[in-house]
């Protein structure tokens, strides 16, 4: 997008975007004086719907008048309220209702699906994971590995950009692959890269996986809700993400899980089990043999926060209405512009690491800051824009299309240009 730098192109595009309605269903962060920030770090923690208050109180209203019986009982009883947000979820990542289930933190559920899927045996004993992953997979993979009496230096195999490059080619991914497959027992990759913005080709590293005989799994904390994801079709094994960044459920909301259901009614596969992974039927029968819910269900080891899914609940219900296809057109287009604006300006200062690519990058903009980040993020802050520093020099500028706006792109271009 060539954008001229002039406030009334932003005006106009924000005057014919279609889903301009939505901002008005978040509540907007404001300064001291009482003026709207620009919020561009979704990428960090979602901003929150404004029909969380009332779903909470729902819940809350259950518990008040119902207690115990708020299980069975109410206009939502809590035993099959999950039922309400699976299939929107579904819809978020691709995948069949049954496949998917949301419960726990992203890496609680990342632990519970390498329970099940990283089993090293013989040669096949290593995990491959993008170069710099977020520190929390690297923590959980190593601490994997260290379970099953390996050496996490050995076990963990990084891939890693060409020399001179922020991020990873698939060529160069997909040729590590074939040539190390055979010692891979699991391949773990960001939807997303939260450093970069990077968004990598799962369709692509799933098929190379596999064809090596390896499992794929993804986390997808900074890809659901934010670009399109297709994991059923892809055939992706297993998958995790977080709910509180691009999907607005506030913070230390329960996270997602996918299993492919190929993996569904396999004994093969071992797990860490508890009551709320039994089918709903038996969950109160007290038996003292576990029998697994079909699907993803049946990877749940504890009952639900009540209160926390009612927030995820009124998330979502956006998503169903504005849809990730428009939401992603939105989201293309004022990337583009902002990156467009960036480009305007004096190079000597910074540079956008993220891919230029619109299919190669969700809703965000990496700034390698070459000199003076630290005190540019700062007055960043001052100005009234509200985003986002990573150690040791990045800037990230995610403009997210439910609730930012291109006249925001526009104001933070303008700020930011000024303080280089």
């Amino acid at each position: 997008m060539n954008a001229r730098p002039d406030r009334s192109v932003a005006e106009a595009l924000d005057r014919d975007d279609p889903l301009h309605e939505y901002r008005a269903a978040f509540h907007i962060p404001k300064d001291p004086d009482g003026r709207d920030l620009i919020y561009f770090a979704g990428n960090s923690l979602g901003l929150q719907p404004a029909g969380t208050r009332h779903e909470v109180h729902r819940v809350l209203e259950a518990w008040r008048d119902l207690g115990v019986e708020g299980h069975f009982h109410g206009a939502d009883p809590w035993l099959s309220y999950p039922e309400r947000i699976t299939a929107p979820t579904a819809r978020i990542v691709g995948a069949l209702p049954r496949e998917v289930v949301v419960m726990n933190a992203l890496t609680v559920n990342l632990h519970l699906m390498l329970v099940s899927f990283y089993r090293p045996a013989g040669r096949r004993w290593r995990i491959l994971m993008e170069g710099s992953p977020f520190p929390s997979d690297l923590y959980a993979a190593a601490s994997q590995a260290s379970f099953h009496g390996l050496d996490p230096a050995e076990a963990i195999l990084e891939a890693h950009p060409r020399p001179g490059e922020t991020t990873l080619r698939t060529d160069d991914l997909e040729a590590l692959i074939e040539r190390e497959g055979a010692t891979i027992a699991l391949i773990l990759i960001g939807g997303v890269n939260y450093y970069t913005g990077q968004a990598f080709d799962m369709d692509r590293i799933t098929r190379a996986g596999h064809a090596q005989g390896c499992v794929v799994g993804l986390d997808l904390a900074h890809a659901a809700g934010n670009i399109p994801l297709q994991l059923h079709e892809w055939g992706v094994d297993f998958a995790v993400w977080c709910s509180y960044k691009y999907l607005n459920a506030g913070p230390g909301s329960p996270g997602g899980c996918f299993i492919h259901e190929r993996h569904h009614a396999s004994n093969a596969l071992p797990r860490f089990a508890g009551w709320w992974g039994e089918e709903r039927e038996k969950r109160f029968r007290m038996t003292p043999r576990f029998e697994p819910a079909p699907g993803a269900e049946g990877w749940q080891v504890s009952n639900p926060p009540m209160l926390m899914l009612a927030a995820y609940r009124a998330s979502v219900e956006l998503f169903e209405r504005a849809s990730m296809e428009r939401l992603r057109e939105k989201s293309v287009k004022l990337t583009s512009y902002l990156e467009s604006l960036l480009d305007g300006l004096p190079g000597e200062a910074f540079s956008v690491i993220t891919p230029r690519v619109p299919g190669h990058r969700g809703a965000q903009l990496s700034l390698f800051m070459k000199r003076d980040g630290r005190r540019v993020f700062e007055a960043l802050l001052e100005g009234g824009v509200l985003c986002d520093w990573r150690e040791p020099n990045v800037i990230r500028v995610a403009p997210v299309p439910l609730y930012n706006t291109f006249c925001e792109v526009y104001d933070f271009a303008r700020l930011f240009s000024s303080l280089l």
